[in-house]
């Protein structure tokens, strides 16, 4: 995979949810870069979208991390996300999609291996995806990768986005990160 460019990235944050989260083992730290991230992307003008699984069961994206405006929000009831909303077609082919989400195993895996099906490049930040279990967050980044997903930080991301410190947000940008 190549290099991640603000003008050819979408941030896709699969199931941050209300009712999930406290189950997720190091969920804040999860959500912590997960925010991190978000605030980035929205600084950078990436743009992004959510989804949530079955929201009337397991509550809507965390306030931490609420959409705003412009960011789509896609309900499912399908663990992989593009089987059920049509992922990949809302996003442009050219995109490739940056990944974050719960419960890696799950959700984020089904929809990383249906987005690498279409031919979309996908990274998966790490520090910013979790699991009830961390052997089963293990698993799913070892299994996405060998699939072939580029596996990122938070930090790794948000500095590929801008490029160097000459770009125009960079200060706002790592300020997120201290």
């Amino acid at each position: 995979m190549r290099r991640l460019y603000t003008t050819d990235s979408h941030l896709l944050m699969i199931d941050f949810q209300a009712r999930l989260m406290p189950a997720i083992h190091d969920g804040m730290a999860a959500v912590a870069r997960a925010r991190t991230l978000l605030a980035g992307a929205r600084l950078l003008r990436v743009p992004r979208s959510f989804t949530e699984q079955v929201p009337d069961k397991l509550g809507q994206t965390i306030p931490d991390l609420a959409p705003g405006p412009g960011e789509a929000v896609l309900p499912k009831s399908r663990f992989d996300a593009g089987s059920e909303v049509g992922l990949a077609a809302r996003l442009p082919s050219e995109r490739g999609i940056v990944v974050a989400g719960c419960e890696a195993h799950v959700c984020v895996l089904q929809t990383v291996l249906g987005l690498l099906e279409e031919r979309r490049e996908v990274a998966v930040v790490i520090d910013a995806t979790g699991s009830r279990r961390p052997e089963d967050r293990a698993a799913a980044l070892a299994r996405m990768e060998r699939a072939g997903a580029m596996l990122v930080t938070t930090e790794m991301v948000l500095f590929e986005w801008m490029g160097g410190s000459n770009h125009p947000r960079f200060r706002e940008v790592s300020a997120l990160i201290r």
